[in-house]
């Protein structure tokens, strides 16, 4: 499909279609950079998630189906908070280190009257998420900010402060994948030495920018699940959500009221 710019049905209606010189070199050089160990989704410019095709790069994170876990969660948060509300008002909604804009896009698919926001630190990485949003035509849905995490953004007017943080410890390394660790941006896998470090200034940040009775919803990794637990002890209504194998996936918390 990449090689020769087309969709799969036109692949299954055409088997007897000869590739020409340019397309087979096009081919054989795609297969070389995947022998390396490029991930076919940077070696094609795409990843498909919640439904959409996103491009990405070098610069941000692939997207990955665990991270659907976060979006389910903020949805079924968020149609569970609007019956208990004194006066509806549209939801207002941060995501947090966007990358691509994942996280940002599927929320603002599936909740059309909220009001998105997404920061990242990247400005490689806000072009990419620029570039997806005017591809899905969600360019007056999302403002993005270049921001360290949710500096410079308003106190205490967030429903929701949403993110997919880097969440790997340093010591951890040799377990993670090694086309994650040669060819993924290091600083969206990578937190530090524990794995806290990004989730320990995210937490203080939020409590900030939500308003009483936000949620803060997360991805995490079983390895720092109990420590995470510790981290929002003060916090109403924690919990931690598992993934389908069973693997701690998605930390919430709301600020008291």
């Amino acid at each position: 499909m990449f090689s020769l710019d087309c969709d799969r049905a036109y692949l299954y209606a055409h088997p007897e279609r000869e590739l020409t010189a340019d397309e087979t070199q096009r081919y054989d050089e795609a297969l070389a950079r995947r022998a390396t160990g490029v991930p076919a989704q940077y070696i094609t410019g795409h990843q498909e998630f919640w439904g959409m095709d996103l491009i990405v790069s070098p610069a941000v994170l692939i997207p990955r189906p665990e991270t659907e876990h976060v979006v389910e969660t903020v949805l079924e948060l968020a149609k569970a908070d609007g019956r208990g509300r004194p006066s509806p008002h549209d939801l207002r909604i941060v995501d947090v280190g966007t990358g691509s804009g994942a996280i940002a896009f599927a929320l603002a698919k599936e909740l059309p009257s909220a009001e998105i926001h997404a920061t990242d630190i990247s400005p490689e990485a806000l072009e990419v998420a620029r570039a997806n949003a005017a591809r899905h035509e969600l360019t007056s849905r999302i403002k993005f900010h270049r921001a360290d995490l949710l500096s410079g953004l308003p106190h205490g007017e967030f429903d929701f402060v949403v993110s997919n943080p880097p969440y790997v410890g340093d010591s951890e390394e040799d377990s993670v994948q090694l086309e994650v660790r040669k060819f993924e941006p290091r600083n969206a896998v990578f937190a530090g030495p524990t794995g806290l470090e990004v989730i320990e200034r995210l937490i203080p940040q939020a409590q900030t920018v939500l308003r009483p009775g936000g949620w803060l919803v997360f991805e995490i990794s079983g390895t720092i699940a109990d420590r995470v637990r510790s981290l929002l002890s003060a916090w109403d209504e924690f919990a931690i959500r598992n993934d389908l194998q069973g693997i701690a996936r998605v930390a919430i918390a709301r600020k008291s009221t």
